[in-house]
């Protein structure tokens, strides 16, 4: 059996949701190989135990911050710049080969096909098919590698103040590398150009590897733990809800009962930021620790001094003053007497 593996990366207790599903979907599908994930110590201890549950290999790897605001601002998210953070993946010299997967995706046809390609191969961004999406990508781990890579990105920096935009012009011969292009399929992100969708609707049974590229993961969606169903989605993510869809299904089935209520509470209080989820939401794991499938989820409005604020699902506007009108109406409340 090669020595391969499939490699992700977990910077807080929200991603790390996301790969604790992407694993599950791996396995699901019978992969010949094992699967690794590097986390950062803004995952808590307690998630890092129920990670291990789950990968072969939970790698601890220190927090690599672009702090790139400008070429960040260009892309309006300013929280990739710890994307940087990826690129501890070459270190990972007890293999030989791997194939690197962001935690917002989700396998949905075994693809240890991956494995015969060389490094670095990767599928066209949408965006600008020139450059590769680093969502997914196939590389070989080498210390020198690492070392090259991080040399540059201190002397260079990133084009998009990111991981992709580093490895893109580190990498910078792919373009001219036809056998390195993997096919969109591996890497089917969602975009608004005019010919997507149609493409989307011909191809869709193609599709190995689903991106939830963007600032809207599957773990932020309002999902009704009531009646086990994603609610509403923004236009643009629509044709995807099937996949949302799949996403939580197999979270509710093999990783909900694994979360516990301490997940995002650390044991460091000195990192005053390191349990903020880079997407802006905080505590989310937790919650979902709290909630029972088949019972209504109620808000936490006194989770919030701690940063804890679901905004598109459970703590959204309309779930809130819903519980403030419940508690209005509530006999000796101040409004009934």
């Amino acid at each position: 059996m090669p020595n391969y593996a499939w490699v992700t990366l977990a910077t807080n207790d929200s991603y790390a949701l996301g790969a604790l599903v992407l694993a599950k979907s791996l396995k699901s599908l019978n992969t010949a190989y094992p699967c690794v994930v590097l986390v950062t110590d803004g995952v808590t201890p307690t998630m890092r135990t129920t990670l291990s549950e789950v990968f072969q290999t939970v790698q601890m790897v220190d927090l690599f911050d672009s702090k790139d605001e400008a070429h960040l601002s260009l892309i309006r998210r300013p929280e990739l710049g710890i994307t940087f953070t990826k690129i501890a993946c070459w270190k990972l010299t007890q293999f030989e080969k791997c194939v690197f997967l962001d935690a917002d995706t989700l396998v949905l046809r075994n693809s240890d096909s991956l494995f015969d390609r060389d490094e670095l191969s990767a599928a066209p961004d949408v965006g600008w098919p020139d450059c590769f999406n680093s969502g997914v990508f196939v590389f070989k781990p080498s210390m020198e590698t690492y070392n090259k890579i991080t040399e540059f990105a201190l002397t260079e920096g990133s084009f998009d103040g990111g991981d992709q935009g580093l490895l893109n012009s580190y990498f910078s011969n792919w373009k001219d590398v036809p056998a390195n292009h993997l096919p969109f399929v591996f890497n089917c992100s969602i975009s608004t150009v005019y010919s997507y969708l149609p493409a989307f609707k011909r191809f869709e049974k193609d599709i190995n590897i689903i991106h939830f590229l963007g600032s809207l993961k599957p773990w932020q969606v309002n999902f009704d733990f009531e009646r086990c169903e994603v609610g509403s989605l923004p236009a643009q993510y629509y044709h995807l809800r099937k996949y949302f869809g799949l996403w939580w299904k197999i979270f509710s089935e093999t990783v909900h009962q694994s979360l516990t209520e301490d997940m995002d509470k650390s044991d460091n209080s000195n990192k005053s930021n390191q349990n903020v989820d880079v997407e802006g939401q905080a505590g989310l794991a937790g919650s979902f620790a709290r909630a029972r499938l088949g019972e209504a989820r109620k808000p936490c409005i006194e989770s919030w001094h701690e940063g804890n604020i679901d905004y598109l699902g459970i703590d959204s506007f309309s779930n809130i003053l819903s519980k403030l009108e419940e508690t209005l109406e509530k006999p000796g409340s101040s409004s009934s007497k």
